[in-house]
């Protein structure tokens, strides 16, 4: 029971910053979207050390596990655009794969190299 209370804490504090976000793309009526900002807040709080990783660890561990959830309103969603395939389907379906791969590639340097860092840092 504690460690339920201490995972619906963490993602109270992630959605804070996700509504604070939200916040400062509506006040100043910036392009950029609210979650966005939020994100960039927050590896802001984390690099300062405003915020300590424990204090938002389980929670961002239950999202990262159940990710995969997060997508399939977004991939429903798409049949209601199903007139978009038709004549240029194929190129929209060729843009998906590569920007996929390349988020994923790049993911997978970016976490290697902060692995590294970690790493050296602990040695």
């Amino acid at each position: 029971m504690l460690k339920l209370g201490k995972i619906i804490m963490h993602i109270a504090i992630l959605y804070g910053i996700f509504l604070i976000g939200n916040w400062i793309q509506v006040t100043f009526h910036l392009i950029i979207p609210g979650s966005v900002i939020g994100m960039i807040l927050l590896f802001i709080l984390l690099y300062t050390k405003s915020i300590k990783v424990s204090w938002i660890e389980d929670g961002t561990r239950l999202f990262v596990s159940h990710l995969t959830l997060f997508f399939i309103p977004a991939t429903v969603g798409i049949v209601n655009y199903l007139q978009l395939f038709s004549g240029k389907g194929i190129l929209l379906i060729i843009i998906v794969l590569i920007s996929t791969a390349l988020v994923m590639g790049i993911s997978g340097v970016v976490s290697q190299w902060f692995v590294r860092k970690k790493e050296l840092h602990h040695e």
